[in-house]
């Protein structure tokens, strides 16, 4: 089945789709991106990922070509045309062409952002089998550029950091910086020691997850410790549990970190019970 895809105001088969050879997206990767999931034909978190492009866009003075509305009746509208069950809703916004190539910005009065969405179906994204299985993950240096906050399409590192696990034979990699694990290559990070989840707080070194703040939020409802600072490999080896939070795979247990099992090398206790929280509260808000 050919998907229907937006681009630039335009429902259109994936075939005929098309943007300039002179995109920034495309040549300097000049763009800001967001992922929603849908879960039984509706939107999960959509208020969370409108606010954040947002300020994705107005951390690189780019200019929002879409309203909050607007971009909801898009969504909504790719999961009818795509008959979306359960799947995903990839967003790119980026600077646009004004016909030729230049470090400089275009004008932004003449020169309009370039925005695409497509839909990726995925059944059984809520039950899925890894989550019960649990991932393994390497550690890698973090040599990222210094603005992680922003949610922009520059992502050939975490794409390597991503083929470096899969070459270890693991699921994924977590990165390090000055000693400290910063994220995962598209999620982040926490440990499980005692009764208490460790995370690092948010700052310019990690993304501002969509699904950390809910996952945190509903952590402390259940009357989970949480504590927010940095942690070290080493500590996250000796740790009772561990797991990752993204928008594509909510909360997904770790088992193994270089190598070293987590407790009895199966996902422990507040990972799934945190999943299960999590999906039951935001299919209940879903839109």
């Amino acid at each position: 089945m050919t998907r229907t895809v937006y681009v630039n105001g335009n429902y259109l088969p994936e075939t005929e789709a098309s943007v300039s050879i002179f995109d920034r997206g495309f040549l300097m990767a000049d763009g800001v991106y967001e992922v929603t999931s849908v879960l039984d034909g509706k939107l999960i978190d959509f208020d969370g990922h409108a606010v954040r492009l947002a300020r994705s866009l107005s951390e690189l003075d780019m200019k929002n070509p879409i309203s909050k509305e607007d971009l909801l009746e898009v969504h909504r509208e790719l999961v009818r045309l795509n008959e979306i069950d359960e799947g995903l809703i990839y967003l790119q916004i980026t600077r646009g062409s004004d016909g030729d190539r230049d470090f400089a910005f275009p004008d932004p009065e003449t020169t309009e952002p370039t925005v695409v969405l497509f839909t990726q179906s995925k059944p059984g994204l809520a039950d899925s089998p890894a989550a019960k299985k649990g991932a393994k993950i390497i550690s890698i240096e973090d040599i990222r550029w210094g603005r992680r906050d922003i949610k922009t399409v520059q992502l050939l590192y975490p794409s390597m950091g991503k083929m470096m696990a899969k070459k270890a034979g693991c699921d994924d990699a977590w990165m390090v910086e000055d000693g400290f694990v910063t994220e995962g290559t598209s999620n982040n990070a926490y440990i499980v020691k005692g009764n208490k989840i460790i995370t690092r707080a948010l700052s310019n070194d990690i993304l501002h997850g969509i699904t950390r703040a809910a996952v945190l939020r509903f952590a402390r409802e259940a009357q989970m410790e949480v504590e927010e600072r940095n942690f070290t490999i080493d500590e996250a080896k000796e740790a009772d549990e561990a797991f990752t939070t993204s928008a594509s795979a909510f909360v997904m247990p770790v088992v193994e970190i270089d190598g070293v099992a987590l407790g009895d090398g199966t996902p422990g206790r507040v990972a799934p019970r945190l999943r299960e929280i999590y999906l039951d509260e935001m299919r209940k808000a879903a839109v």
